[in-house]
């Protein structure tokens, strides 16, 4: 195979993947690791992808770009369906129990499966759901056997969350059943992490508050990483996914004690 055929098909698995390992490429076009490092400069060079440790991914995907929670809602979305689905089986049906719902397009969808669930008309109990996003709290301001707690703050235009001081003092004060946190990446050696410093603060109030933590991604978020860590693997109880891990973070969650369910 010429170079140049080999790095078109690199150049589409990135895209197809999210992200690429230099040993996973070499054992597939079985040449050498430092053959895949010359291609992936290559095409780095030619802006087709960006070079990351151990790897490389999409050139699109770096540790500060941020879509809004608007396009982050059209996107993958039967994936974050499924994610959602798995989530709301976590949470025990009737129960007087205390949720914590993060900013997220997936949690937005968790938001919107708790609000279709129905009770009984003669039942007293009520599920506490704490959230800073202002899209799910609008979702359960009025579902029956909710009762809806909203954390203050500034209100971030991008994710429609309270940020600042004041969300994280509130965060800290709380001790929820379980906080279901999105995040922008999760990754075998940096962990769970977002580009904003402020959105940063907030999660990682949640993961220290909550008595257990799960943290919903779908596969384009595994192995990324963005700016500003939040968490470690060992802060996190249970991850759902759309995928199976790669070998690298499959191996790190098994490490970290993490419970892996793939939706």
């Amino acid at each position: 195979m010429f170079a140049e055929e080999r790095q078109q098909l690199i150049s589409a698995l990135v895209a197809e993947r999210g992200r690429v390992s230099v040993t996973d490429l070499a054992d597939r076009f079985s040449i050498t690791t430092e053959t895949i490092r010359r291609d992936l400069a290559a095409l780095e060079v030619s802006g087709n992808l960006r070079r990351v440790h151990g790897g490389a991914v999409p050139s699109d995907r770096l540790s500060t770009r941020e879509e809004s929670i608007v396009e982050r809602a059209v996107q993958r979305q039967d994936e974050k369906l499924r994610i959602a689905k798995a989530a709301l089986a976590l949470i025990p049906e009737p129960t007087t129990g205390s949720i914590l719902l993060d900013a997220g397009s997936t949690t937005e969808t968790l938001a919107d499966l708790l609000a279709q669930r129905t009770l009984p008309t003669n039942s007293n109990e009520e599920l506490v759901v704490i959230t800073h996003a202002i899209p799910i709290a609008g979702k359960l301001s009025s579902t029956q056997g909710v009762a809806l707690q909203i954390l203050g703050g500034r209100v971030r235009g991008l994710t429609q969350a309270a940020v600042g001081q004041s969300t994280v003092e509130a965060a800290y004060r709380l001790r929820p059943d379980i906080a279901f946190v999105g995040t922008n990446g999760i990754h075998a050696v940096f962990g769970l992490s977002t580009p904003d410093p402020e959105e940063a603060a907030v999660k990682a109030a949640f993961v220290k508050s909550a008595r257990r933590v799960v943290a919903l991604a779908d596969s384009s978020k595994l192995d990324a990483e963005t700016l500003v860590q939040f968490a470690t693997l060992k802060d996190v109880d249970t991850l759902i996914t759309d995928q199976q891990p790669s070998a690298e973070l499959a191996a790190a969650l098994a490490d970290a004690g993490v419970d892996v369910v793939v939706a």
